[in-house]
């Protein structure tokens, strides 16, 4: 395993060479900090949402006033986990990229680069570029969704944290697309079975 600042860094699962701009269907999974059941709980096999939960779904289905090019497929909030499916639809960014292979280190020893004030804000504004998730891709729109539940819960004064990555697939035909799709309407009832359950 890689390290990076000394410390181990988990290689990403990505598919290379994708552009996550791209119109179709994604599986999304996003986890809490330490897999805490901030969400709620199961019983009888239904979800009882937390006020945090509420919070998750409510802001789930408000992705496509902010991503106008998202549909939303099946969605559930588990008490420690989202699944989700985002379809993008035609994305009219031409310069949207999301590139998966951005270096996490840099190129050259932060001791010899030059101190930000320093660096024109053309610059900066290069730099971040190039590293940030590019608008309407799918890092773009989880970074948004993960901040604005983040800011809810916190606002209101619950203590609350995400996982710092999220898991993405590609759904590849309509058979791949009905069967998560289930996967995720069936998620409360098999939770017993669920390898999210902690």
């Amino acid at each position: 395993m890689e390290k990076f600042q000394n410390k181990y860094r988990v290689s990403s699962f990505r598919l290379k060479n994708w552009n996550y701009c791209s119109e179709g269907d994604y599986f999304i999974t996003i986890c809490t900090q330490n897999m805490e059941h901030y969400f709620g709980k199961i019983e009888n096999a239904k979800m009882q949402l937390s006020p945090v939960g509420v919070i998750a779904d409510i802001l789930w289905y408000q992705i496509p006033y902010h991503s106008k090019n998202v549909e939303l497929g099946a969605f559930v909030v588990m008490p420690n986990h989202i699944h989700g499916i985002l379809t993008i639809v035609k994305n009219n960014n031409k310069n949207c990229l999301d590139n998966p292979n951005i270096p996490t280190q840099p190129t050259i020893p932060l001791s010899s680069a030059l101190p930000i004030s320093s660096m024109s804000y053309s610059k900066k504004n290069e730099r971040m570029a190039k590293i940030s998730p590019k608008k309407n891709s799918i890092s773009s729109i989880i970074r948004s969704y993960k901040s604005a539940v983040t800011k809810h819960a916190n606002r209101l004064g619950f203590d609350f944290q995400w996982q710092t990555r999220f898991y993405d697939h590609i759904i590849r035909n309509d058979k791949s697309f009905q069967n998560i799709s289930k996967y995720i309407h069936n998620n409360p009832a098999n939770w017993q079975n669920d390898n999210f359950l902690k």
